[in-house]
């Protein structure tokens, strides 16, 4: 007998109490009062059950987490940080098989059960961050996305598009950009290279897009174009995207939608964030995540979504509940429509993976974020400790 019965708590969407049966690792049916014999019972009577938080933008192969404390030492430009982090990484030991089991470790106390994360790709480090990551994705029970991700360009870096090549026979499931103008000089060149990857290995995309302005407005253009053509919809993601204000979001928003683009954000520090409940009306997908975490390009971050999503709905100026919901959905549902998972969800037949919080609404579950209940994987109880 393999069934777990939680009773009581109150599942996202539904507005009412309910009982949720596990069975075999999925959940089987959700309504009140469910009668079944023998099942283990956990009761999650005032609490709020979520989904499993899905992680849409990290850097795990980067992470310091779990090691001595490292006082940031790059300057506030990209130039300077990706200078910044090739010279150091190295000395300190960066990618680590343990420092990135912590970081996963502590995620998945934090409820997150889904993470893409963008691994270096370059000559230098070669494939070392993907085997990394993957030995510590294999003593986690997160699922682990992999993109291969050109962190110091790919034309200005001979022998990077190469070793992406190669990170995707080796099973690496996205292929990854880094501003294909402002880093790269040649957009288009770029972005023939990056979705002639993706199409040849069958590799979602995920680009980087910090470019700005007129540059990036054109260059999330040439993105939604090839996407288009080539039939990719719900197989792409602009990463940041900082040239899409009000303005540029109310002109591009449509093409978004209909060529299947996602956006993911970490509204970190002053970054400009795109519009969400703007680009959310017209059916664009929103994911968030970190970005980094305790790194050589930032000391912040602690690996919980809730939080995360407090920083999207206060960044974007979220006061109503049902705005502040929007946050949650980026953490939650947008993130596995990018991720393009598949099973995801509070729905019988999709594998238990969920997270129980003391909390009476969604809103009031991203501001407090409070203390996880339970977290639950594939029906196996994470947090607390069984």
């Amino acid at each position: 007998m393999n069934d777990v019965v939680l009773r009581g708590g109150t599942p996202w969407g539904l507005g009412s109490p309910a009982d949720i049966l596990v069975s075999d690792g999925l959940i089987t049916h959700v309504a009140p009062g469910i009668d079944a014999p023998g099942a283990r019972e956990i009761d999650l009577s005032g609490n709020l059950v979520l989904p499993g938080l899905v992680e849409s933008h990290c850097h795990l192969d980067k992470t310091l987490y779990g090691g001595p404390w490292v006082p940031h030492s790059a300057d506030d430009t990209l130039a300077g940080r990706i200078g910044n982090d090739l010279r150091r990484r190295g000395e300190l030991g960066v990618p680590s098989v343990e420092r990135i089991s912590a970081l996963l470790e502590t995620m998945t106390r934090f409820g997150t059960t889904h993470v893409r994360t963008h691994t270096d790709i370059d000559p230098e480090v070669g494939l070392r961050g993907v085997e990394a990551v993957r030995e510590a994705a294999s003593r986690s029970p997160a699922d682990v996305q992999q993109v291969a991700f050109p962190q110091h360009g790919v034309l200005i870096n001979p022998g990077t598009a190469e070793l992406l090549e190669e990170a995707l026979k080796s099973g690496v499931e996205a292929i990854g950009g880094l501003d294909p103008a402002g880093i790269d000089r040649d957009p288009v060149r770029h972005l023939d290279l990056i979705f002639g990857l993706a199409e040849r290995y069958g590799a979602h995309v995920d680009i980087h897009l910090h470019d700005g302005g007129s540059l990036g407005v054109w260059e999330l253009e040439l993105i939604i174009e090839r996407t288009r053509v080539l039939g990719l919809g719900g197989r792409v993601t602009v990463s940041h995207a900082y040239a899409l204000d009000d303005a540029a979001a109310a002109r591009l928003a449509d093409g978004l939608a209909e060529a299947g683009v996602a956006l993911a954000t970490a509204a970190v520090y002053s970054f400009p964030v795109p519009p969400v409940k703007r680009l959310r009306a017209a059916g664009v997908t929103i994911a968030c995540g970190h970005d980094g975490i305790r790194d050589l390009w930032g000391p912040y971050g602690k690996g919980d979504m809730l939080e995360r999503a407090m920083h999207l709905a206060y960044r974007s100026t979220f006061r109503r509940d049902e705005d502040v919901e929007l946050a949650l959905e980026a953490a939650t549902h947008g993130g596995a429509r990018a991720l393009g998972l598949t099973g995801y969800g509070l729905t019988p037949g999709n594998p238990a993976d969920l997270v129980a919080v003391p909390a009476t609404t969604p809103a009031q579950a991203v501001i407090t974020h409070p203390p996880r209940t339970l977290v639950m994987k594939s029906g196996t109880p994470l947090h607390p400790t069984p």
